[in-house]
């Protein structure tokens, strides 16, 4: 018989959760409509902006704001593709799927890291479309490429910590319309709640300490100052969040990270179809 070794045992963890992840994702080709709201919504959502409310959005001196709502659009895209976890935990739950995948010689978290990490994939895609489409309606990235690789790597590292909260919230919910409600509950205000389609100074006095620590806030500023998005003679936001964004997004991720994960898994091991 084989022995699982603690050595051994992160490595299983991986090796059960590609063989989720490829689950997952194999699904495009039973449901290609997945595939259409990952395309093409983010698409939608840059025209629309850029083009219908662009010219009665101020963005602030000395800011384009087609390169100023790039850095927003590309947020509030991955957070909201951070979602598919809780919908899919919450259908498979439905359909008695967890207590099968329960029942099989696999590591516990297997199922939780391949299904988080089907959503890097689906994030990956969407911000692919989006820097193509950005690039035609006249965003640039101006601070080379190590740099905008580097606000690509944040903004999934940023949107992989939000799968595992949605994929705790998918194990203890009822149904996969709940998700969808919890989700966009929560979701709407995080992300329109923010600097990312307006400054923060457009925002009465009383919600701009939500906007200026609301870490998709500090998610926003960060890409943009990684892109370059952001012209020299700009003010310094005021917060300390907002200063220092790379470092406060990333705070928040290792938050969410050590706080869901252990959830997740618990959540996962006490599961039962509803």
């Amino acid at each position: 018989m084989t022995i699982i070794t603690e050595r051994s045992a992160p490595m299983r963890v991986l090796s059960d959760g590609w063989v989720c992840a490829k689950r997952n994702l194999i699904k495009i080709k039973r449901v290609p409509e997945i595939m259409v709201f990952v395309l093409i919504s983010p698409i939608m959502f840059v025209l629309l902006f850029a083009y219908v409310f662009g010219g009665a959005i101020d963005a602030g001196p000395g800011l384009d704001y087609k390169e100023f709502l790039i850095g927003g659009i590309f947020a509030q895209t991955v957070v909201f593709g951070a979602t598919f976890s809780g919908a899919a935990m919450a259908e498979d739950m439905q359909k008695g799927f967890i207590d099968r995948f329960r029942s099989l010689p696999m590591s516990r978290s297997a199922v939780l890291v391949g299904r988080t990490g089907a959503d890097v994939v689906y994030n990956v895609l969407s911000l692919i479309i989006m820097a193509l489409t950005g690039l035609l309606v006249g965003w640039r990235a101006h601070e080379g490429i190590p740099k905008m690789l580097a606000a690509f790597v944040l903004l999934l590292v940023f949107a992989y910590a939000i799968s595992w909260i949605m994929a705790w919230v998918g194990l203890i919910v009822p149904s996969v319309d709940v998700i969808n409600n919890a989700s966009f509950i929560v979701i709407m205000p995080l992300t329109f709640v923010s600097n990312a389609f307006v400054p923060t100074e457009s925002f009465p006095p009383f919600l701009q300490p939500f906007v200026e620590w609301n870490p998709v806030s500090a998610l926003t500023q960060a890409v943009r100052e990684l892109f370059g998005n952001v012209p020299v003679g700009v003010p310094v936001p005021d917060a300390w969040s907002l200063q220092n964004p790379v470092l406060y997004t990333l705070l928040w991720v290792v938050l969410i990270v050590a706080v869901f994960v252990p959830l997740s898994v618990r959540a996962y091991q006490r599961a039962s179809t509803k």
